[in-house]
């Protein structure tokens, strides 16, 4: 691990005073080179921290967010991805293409520039692909149509270090619209996709696909698509079946099977499995691959990427116990994502807010602007939820920033709107665009963080998670070891429920005893082979979430824990 802290080791400072303006910059030199490979890998810094491209979930202002916790001087340890689009509407409709991709304030160009050297001198960069807040970027595309997808590149290339084709979406919408992973048999259109773009753009191509059925037929599949031309190849640890509860482990022996077999000079991503920051370097150690992709995980905690501080080093944002164990705090990844959106997106000054709560702070008595605060609170309890929203209906807006928020707030809160279901109600009735009222979830999420932060002083011992049958030898060997699916690595996820923390997913075994998942013969026997590895864990049924209403009878997802499955 200790060889991996360096390369990872990474906050964009988000300020806190007025709207900072964005800078306009120069293009790249007319005069560019297409890179290919590695040269191209190296030329963007080489970084070894992947954001994955997430349907509706990697917009600008969650990377900006997830950038903020590296440090100035590491912010090309990470390369993002934006959310998976659809060329062929990408490529015909402005409309969509100006509510997905805002690389200007003037959008995008038609037809699109297809040559670098078109860009103004000084372009108005606005959000996606900012030089001096969204890069390196990689946008990535779903297709079935080499001339859809091409055209499409070209709208972005002059925004963006490369174009991704989706080879790895497993879901039902893939199946019918026949894109991502449900392409894997055609590999003659496969090839035809990259090596369009390989040939026609001026920057490189990559992909990111699954696992096949054997490690024989996916290093043939991977050969394929770097044949093509792809520059990088991001490779998911799953095959396209393990989706829902079917997930289970991402298999990195088939990646480090990859990384030996394939040209020395293979730019390899590996995605899969990735929990937790110490997770990054086993996995880069594991597999032997370059960088380390991690989807779920950065949904459920954005700083999963960030060195932990220093002890001694926390401030108000990071919090520690007393047992060394520590992560960021929810009320404050959340403060600072709502900065982010009000600073870039919105535009707008930021809200004067008191300083994060610390059990070490010197009681003192109410401000005006606080018993401003409660007053306004104490009005906005008192209306009925129907009349409220009426009295407050918000313009319905189309910012991918804006309407991704609820969404990326049931992520991150999930352990604090199990306790608090004012939070969880609160954030239900929420609506895109509605900033009052996520001002208003905010609040109340720092008031919980207070109750949770003043209950571990009072009470520690009421949240040690370490199991009591490992000895402190057992316990270290666990922490450098175990895979995922261990009752050892449940603890060592586990943090109090106001501070960020990965999801924990039950196996497929657990969804099968549970009943919501049947087998057919061959799958059960894969199944019993994948047991043998995991047989010395103790498995514990959970994982699922239900469905509960709010007081407005709003249906919202009740997180349960289970176990952590990547």
């Amino acid at each position: 691990m200790a060889v991996h802290d360096q390369a990872v080791k990474t906050v964009i400072d988000v300020p806190t005073s007025d709207v900072l303006p964005i800078v306009p910059l120069s293009p790249p030199a007319p005069d560019r080179r297409k890179l290919f490979g590695r040269a191209f890998y190296e030329s963007i810094g080489s970084p070894k921290l992947v954001l994955a491209p997430m349907v509706e979930q990697s917009e600008f202002a969650w990377r900006v967010l997830t950038r903020s916790f590296m440090t100035p001087d590491s912010s090309k340890d990470l390369l993002a991805y934006t959310p998976m689009l659809h060329s062929r509407l990408f490529n015909e409709t402005a409309k969509f293409r100006d509510h997905h991709f805002q690389p200007t304030r003037l959008g995008l160009a038609s037809p699109p520039d297809i040559d670098l050297q078109t860009l103004p001198s000084e372009p108005d960069f606005y959000l996606d692909g900012n030089p001096s807040l969204d890069r390196p970027l990689i946008v990535q595309f779903c297709a079935n149509s080499p001339t859809d997808l091409l055209q499409a590149a070209r709208h972005v290339q002059p925004f963006c270090d490369a174009v991704d084709l989706n080879l790895g979406c497993p879901q039902g919408i893939a199946r019918r619209g026949n894109y991502g992973a449900f392409l894997q048999e055609d590999w003659d259109l496969i090839h035809s996709l990259i090596n369009t773009l390989h040939k026609e753009l001026d920057i490189p191509v990559t992909a990111k696909m699954r696992i096949l059925e054997t490690r024989e037929r996916t290093l043939e599949y991977a050969k394929l698509i770097l044949d093509a031309g792809a520059s990088i190849i991001t490779v998911h640890g799953r095959q396209r079946d393990q989706k829902g509860h079917k997930t289970g482990l991402a298999d990195w022996s088939v990646l480090r099977y990859l990384r030996d077999n394939l040209p020395p000079d293979t730019v390899l991503f590996a995605n899969g499995n990735i929990l937790r920051y110490a997770d990054i370097g086993r996995c880069l150690e594991e597999t032997g691959a370059d960088g380390v992709m991690s989807a779920e995980g950065n949904l459920y905690d954005p700083t999963i990427f960030a060195v932990p501080p220093a002890i001694g080093e926390e401030g108000r944002e990071y919090w520690r116990g007393r047992d060394g164990k520590g992560g960021y705090r929810m009320d404050a990844v959340f403060r600072r994502y709502m900065d982010i959106v009000y600073k870039y997106v919105l535009e707008t000054p930021l809200p004067k807010r008191q300083p994060l709560f610390l059990p070490s702070d010197v009681s003192k008595p109410s401000t005006a602007s606080e018993g401003e605060e409660t007053s306004s609170k104490d009005e906005f309890d008192g209306q009925p939820p129907a009349k409220r929203q009426k009295c407050e209906k918000q313009p319905k807006t189309t910012s991918p920033n804006l309407i991704s928020m609820q969404a990326h707030l049931f992520h991150l809160l999930r352990p604090l709107v199990a306790k608090h279901t004012n939070v969880r109600d609160a954030l239900a009735r929420c609506r895109a665009g509605d900033i009052h009222a996520f001002e208003r979830v905010l609040m109340l999420t720092e008031e919980a963080a207070k109750e949770g932060l003043t209950d571990y002083e009072a009470h520690p011992e009421a949240y040690d998670n370490t199991p009591s049958h490992l000895s402190s030898e057992e316990k270290q060997v666990e922490d450098e070891t175990k895979d995922t699916s261990s009752l050892a690595m449940v603890a060592l996820c586990k943090r109090p429920w106001w501070v960020c923390q990965p999801y924990v997913r039950p196996l497929p075994k657990e969804a099968l005893e549970k009943g919501s998942l049947t087998l057919s013969k061959k799958e059960r026997r894969r199944l019993e082979e994948d047991e043998t590895q995991a047989k010395r864990v103790g498995l514990q049924p959970g994982g699922k979430t239900e469905i509960q209403e709010t007081v407005g009878k709003d249906q919202v997802e009740i997180p349960k824990e289970g176990l952590v499955c990547g």
